[in-house]
């Protein structure tokens, strides 16, 4: 087996579970080079509090080697503040975008094929003083990415969202025609492109209950969505809808359809998180570099305890290998 590809791994808030997962994941055989992005002390403590017997190797100018299991590489950034597992501290959070940063221009120059994140706690980013709204918003910024898509995948169910992380009463606003189309596109070709389907059909949920109801629960459905598909379509994307999203998730309408685009956030992913909770990947479409992410938070109060699920973390690592050996 060749080297591989080389992937690496952000690690994530430090007071929650990346540590614990990143851990985990070294376990276990990968065909990659595999390497994780973090402090080793906070890394080598985690381990002893979690009893994982992985062995801790910390890189210095060399690049990654061929991943082994039962060995961590660690591509060391500091943690200016002590970490104490559960309890956040403002004073990492410039430590936690470092991370972030390294990985994008990693990937940007060439230096990795792909960046995988751990979870990461964007409320003491924010008390930081630092405006953050995601990982996705980040990177599109750093990347100077016009228009990200966030996908999320569990299995075979892929849900893209129109809108991400918005207050609900900004959203109708928020969605426009001719960003709807943009984005249809940028999905379309990250099927393509990621995921190898050749001509991809992708369900276009409505934002109004019943997709408006013709109009008398919102106009939205006709005078920005419909309008919207009909331009994809005559782009020779396959889209169809507007769906009413309590149908939408059916198994005939889920049949012939590889993504659904969802209007926002907690339109779409309430199902996808259902179906496949604990080893769904969120994909950033759009970037100029393959970004996989885990499906959860930093689950605080599991940190440390060596109870953390790494099984979305170990699907993000899958699904970012099969983008580049494929590519």
């Amino acid at each position: 087996m060749s080297a591989g590809p080389v992937i690496v791994v952000t690690s994530g808030e430090p007071a929650g579970i990346g540590p614990d997962i990143c851990l985990t994941i070294a376990e276990r055989e990968w065909p990659c080079r595999l390497a994780v992005l973090g402090d080793p002390n906070v890394i080598t403590e985690r381990a002893k509090l979690v009893q994982s017997a992985v062995q801790i190797a910390v890189l210095g100018d060399e690049d990654p080697s061929a991943h082994r299991a039962g060995v961590l590489q660690i591509l060391p950034i500091r943690a200016p503040a002590p970490v104490i597992p559960g309890q956040l501290d403002r004073r990492n959070a410039g430590y936690v975008l470092d991370m972030l940063r390294t990985a994008a221009q990693g990937c940007l120059d060439g230096r990795f094929a792909a960046m995988v994140t751990a979870p990461v706690q964007k409320s003491v980013i924010a008390q930081a003083g630092v405006p953050f709204s995601g990982h996705t918003e980040f990177l599109a910024d750093f990347t100077a990415t016009p228009r990200p898509v966030m996908l999320l995948v569990a299995d075979r169910l892929r849900v893209a969202l129109a809108t991400t992380h918005l207050p609900l009463a900004a959203v109708p606003d928020a969605i426009r025609t001719d960003d709807l189309v943009a984005i249809l596109v940028i999905l379309a070709e990250g099927l393509r492109d990621r995921f190898h389907i050749a001509r991809p059909k992708i369900v276009v949920l409505g934002l109004n209950p019943h997709a408006g109801e013709s109009g008398h629960i919102g106009r939205e459905d006709i005078d920005v969505i419909e309008p919207a598909i009909r331009a994809a379509r005559e782009r020779g994307i396959d889209a169809v809808g507007p769906i009413p999203a309590d149908t939408a998730f059916t198994p005939h309408r889920l049949a012939d359809a590889d993504a659904v685009l969802a209007m926002y956030h907690d339109q779409g992913l309430p199902v996808l998180k259902y179906v496949g909770f604990g080893r769904g990947v969120n994909v950033t479409l759009g970037l100029p570099i393959v970004r996989t992410s885990v499906d959860h938070g930093t689950a605080l109060s599991l940190a440390g305890r060596g109870t953390a699920d790494a099984g979305s973390l170990a699907a993000a690592i899958d699904l970012a290998i099969r983008c580049v050996v494929s590519a």
